[in-house]
């Protein structure tokens, strides 16, 4: 019986270590990392607004568009780079966070997540491109 219960003690310890290890991490950054972050050269950076706000507003530089609330959106996560982090922004954060939790259940493994978003970034007197 003794023998019974450190077994399955050893098999609820694998697996549960297991599903840890697949866990992605969201990480929420200040304005600050995440202009550091963006100058990497692996990371993604994904704009989340409408293209009428992207365009209207203004965009972080280097940043592609996927519209988070766009019929297209599940689809169009799957064009990123799983293996890769993912930087997300959006206007306040909301957004952002919503994709963050999408992401993890989708297998991404780190998403940095911008605190505030691009409102945050302008109230810091950072660029956005206008085109």
């Amino acid at each position: 019986m003794k023998k019974i219960s450190i077994l399955i003690c050893f098999i609820l310890l694998v697996l549960t270590s297991c599903n840890h290890q697949n866990k992605g991490v969201i990480e929420a950054i200040t304005v600050e990392e995440m202009q550091s972050l963006i100058h990497l050269d692996d990371v993604q950076l994904v704009d989340l607004r409408s293209k009428k706000d992207r365009l209207l507003q203004g965009y972080i530089e280097n940043s592609q568009h996927i519209d988070f609330n766009s019929d297209t959106f599940e689809s169009d996560i799957e064009n990123l780079d799983k293996s890769k982090p993912v930087a997300l922004y959006c206007n306040s954060g909301k957004r952002s966070a919503e994709c963050a939790e999408k992401l993890i259940e989708a297998g991404f493994v780190k998403i940095f997540d911008l605190k505030g978003g691009v409102s945050e970034w302008k109230h810091k007197g950072k660029e956005l491109v206008l085109d």
